[in-house]
């Protein structure tokens, strides 16, 4: 689903926003890192799931460093917690309750140290972009909660 989506990401800025899309294209630097996944899970299925969550945090951190925080990029973390939240084993909690302290930790790292984001952008912009990526959190969760309905 991300690696379907992602690199359309930079074209819905330019058709919303109207500008910054040199800026988007930045957001296409964490596509083979989300390509790999799929590899990587033919050969350990436990470290593709804590790739998943941890490149979808990186890549949100720094999104929310590139649009800034009135963006709503770091709303991306709340699907990065729900597949922490469902996709391990019951013997591996360990591991889900390190991915999750990661999160959390990069969400107060978006909330305090992010500083100024690094394309300007107008307070309509922000709100345009605030409307797409909270639209694309909502469709995100709602995959993953189809995707994992009915798994114990």
């Amino acid at each position: 689903m991300i690696i379907a989506n992602k690199p359309f990401y930079p074209l819905y800025v330019w058709w919303l926003v109207g500008n910054g899309i040199v800026a988007s294209l930045g957001t296409l630097i964490a596509v083979p890192f989300f390509l790999a996944i799929p590899f990587l899970a033919s050969r350990s299925p436990l470290a593709a799931r804590l790739a998943l969550p941890l490149i979808g945090t990186i890549d949100t951190l720094f999104e929310t460093k590139l649009f800034g925080t009135g963006s709503g990029t770091a709303l991306f973390l709340a699907p990065c917690i729900m597949l922490a939240a469902l996709s391990f084993h019951g013997g591996e909690k360990w591991w889900q309750r390190g991915v999750t302290a990661f999160i959390f930790l990069a969400f107060i790292i978006s909330r305090i140290y992010i500083g100024l984001p690094l394309h300007a952008w107008t307070d309509t912009d922000l709100s345009t972009l605030l409307n797409l990526n909270a639209f694309a959190v909502a469709s995100l969760m709602a995959f993953i909660a189809l995707r994992y309905a009915g798994v114990r």
